[in-house]
């Protein structure tokens, strides 16, 4: 059994991928010894660490159009467009008050300092405020304050935060990189069921973006104002993670094309946990382990 330290990096939905490169190496012969991650890579990498990852896999998947807008507690006129509180009240459910420092497997969270300026490593303390600090999307989610600090999401500044686990011992670093630059090809076979019920969703935040124009600010292509906050967003985690990765290269990088769902279609949870299990399967083959 091959002994590793894990990087999970982030990009909103498509971080979805992470749970299937985790069950892939599971099924594999690895054992997983640390776990870094950033906004979706630190959710996903946590409940991980809490053994708590198949409960959230089977919740995500199990989501209707109802319990979706049950979820969406939006807000006009604060810091973010949603306030969270009702996903991440059920993420703390699932795992608790467990403390980083108690879990069984190294666990590092990876979140911005909003007025200073800087990455934070979040190694001790609550694992649910870590999880919701280095989530807490610009726009999206609100910041979220600890031990003095108004934290925001970590890919601002990391987004595939390898530096965490380089001083933990592990016979490889594998890092997955969830906003690569590169064509997507692969072929997802969709059960006509979870395709239904996608699609309803769907049509729920187009109508909703619709009546919402004029807040969102539409311009005459269609984009709002967070479709370009977003692109904007991706733009920068891809050059900041071009310059992290090179910066300190993992043994193994697992890329997943950013093409694959936009940031925040999180109802496709189907396809991009399938995705991280095909694109795992395809890369590590390569390697002479």
């Amino acid at each position: 059994m091959e002994r590793i330290s894990l990087v999970l990096g982030s990009g909103g939905a498509r971080g979805y991928a992470h749970i299937g490169v985790i069950e892939y190496l599971e099924s594999n012969n690895f054992k997983i010894e640390a776990v870094s991650g950033s906004s979706m890579g630190a959710l996903v990498g946590g409940l991980y660490c809490a053994g708590k990852l198949e409960e959230y896999k089977e919740w995500v998947l199990g989501l209707d159009l109802f319990d979706v807008i049950e979820l969406m507690d939006f807000t006009v006129g604060g810091k973010s467009l949603i306030k969270g509180d009702k996903v991440f009240n059920k993420i703390h459910q699932m795992i608790g008050d467990i403390k980083i420092e108690d879990l069984p497997i190294s666990f590092t969270a990876v979140a911005t300092d909003l007025k200073r300026q800087k990455e934070v490593w979040i190694q001790k303390g609550r694992l649910i405020d870590a999880i919701r600090a280095s989530s807490a999307l610009p726009g999206i989610f609100p910041p979220v304050e600890i031990n003095g600090r108004e934290l925001i999401d970590g890919g601002v500044l990391n987004p595939v935060p390898i530096a965490p686990i380089m001083s933990i011992f592990s016979e490889k670093v594998i890092a997955v990189n969830v906003d690569a630059n590169i064509p997507f090809k692969e072929k997802i076979e969709i059960p006509e069921s979870i395709l239904e019920k996608q699609g309803k969703i769907a049509r729920y935040f187009l109508e909703f973006a619709d009546k919402f124009s004029d807040f969102l600010s539409r311009d005459k292509e269609g984009s709002s104002f967070f479709d370009i906050l977003l692109s904007t967003i991706d733009i920068m985690q891809f050059s900041i993670s071009n310059f992290k990765i090179s910066g300190y290269p993992p043994d193994i990088l697992i890329n997943i094309s950013k093409d694959a769902c936009k940031t925040l279609e999180f109802y496709k949870a189907y396809q991009m946990i399938q995705l991280g299990k095909i694109v795992a399967a395809r890369e590590l083959s390569k390697i002479d382990m």
